[in-house]
């Protein structure tokens, strides 16, 4: 009999209706991974703080794209898609698994374990690996297996940032959005979720993993581009430039139409459809640019195509 093999696909998760909003933003800023607040014995009570004071702005936000985050719907619809395609490969049951949001890790092992899973994939809805996401994601899932006292094998992809068909779907983006403006003259800017610059110093390889997507997808499109981020939060030093303060310069230069690539981003969720279509839709637009963004790749069947690529070559190595 084939082993039962279960794919935990990881994502950050996102508050689904206005009262979620603020135990969310409780659980992000009570992980020290991702963001480091005073000395430890204080991360929980300063987290509670920050996040009644923020959660009336970021309702506020979620109210924009329908009054919460999308993403839990569409990891759950990448797991469906992957787990049929890899029906032909053996026996698998594909989940989704939030870190700050339900369905949280603990909920997701004890669903595995009730249907005789024998061995774990994690597989991180994470292209570039940090300690903030793919790293937190990780450590949650096996501090919630130590809990339930379940030990089975756990094989683990840490990053994708040049898997061949996650790149192929961007290139493909990226040209039929420049398409859009025939003709006249775009700048692609590609946007990522920002990190605390200690991270980088420290070690953690999400830059290079940034610019390692970025040289394939230029190969691919013939095209460069510009790599800014987005979405700070807290008082310490965040990777730059910021998406706003890229619009800013190349506005400056001269630059009439700018093509922005959420390159870090593998779904839609408030940072595309708030953040980027939304609020440096109108920023762009008032610095007299055109203005579009590439859309999310999704449940994209080439995307899901390279996500079944990822869990068959770590159960080969």
């Amino acid at each position: 009999m084939q082993r039962v093999t279960g794919v935990v696909l990881l994502n950050l998760g996102g508050p689904e209706r206005p009262e979620d909003v603020r135990p969310f933003l409780y659980n992000l800023f009570s992980d020290r991974q991702i963001i480091r607040l005073g000395p430890s014995f204080l991360q929980r009570p300063i987290a509670w703080a920050i996040a009644r004071r923020r959660a009336p702005k970021s309702i506020a936000n979620y109210a924009q794209i329908g009054g919460g985050s999308p993403i839990r719907k569409t990891t759950e619809e990448q797991a469906r898609a992957l787990e049929q395609l890899l029906q032909e490969d053996g026996r698998f049951f594909v989940r989704p698994c939030m870190r700050y949001w339900h369905p949280f890790a603990a909920e997701i092992l004890q669903e595995m374990r009730r249907l005789g899973v024998e061995e774990i994939v994690t597989l991180p809805l994470y292209p570039h690996y940090s300690i903030a996401t793919t790293g937190s994601s990780l450590s949650d899932l096996q501090q919630s297996m130590d809990r339930l006292n379940w030990h089975i094998p756990v094989r683990t992809v840490l990053s994708w940032p040049t898997e061949p068909l996650f790149i192929a779907c961007l290139a493909d983006r990226i040209l039929a959005g420049v398409q859009r403006f025939n003709g006249a003259d775009v700048r692609v800017v590609y946007s990522a979720h920002s990190l605390p610059v200690q991270f980088i110093l420290e070690g953690d390889p999400y830059v290079d993993h940034l610019q390692q997507s970025i040289a394939a997808i230029e190969t691919c499109t013939g095209i460069q581009g510009h790599l800014c981020y987005q979405s700070r939060s807290g008082p310490v030093e965040w990777l730059g430039p910021s998406l706003p303060d890229m619009l800013t310069t190349l506005a400056a230069e001269g630059c009439t139409n700018v093509l922005v690539v959420p390159i870090s981003f593998v779904s839609d969720h408030v940072e595309t459809l708030y953040e980027i279509d939304i609020q440096y839709r109108r920023t762009a637009e008032d610095l007299g640019m055109g203005f579009a963004m590439t859309t999310a790749l999704n449940v994209d069947p080439r995307f899901i195509s390279g996500l079944r690529n990822l869990v068959l070559g770590s159960l080969s190595d």
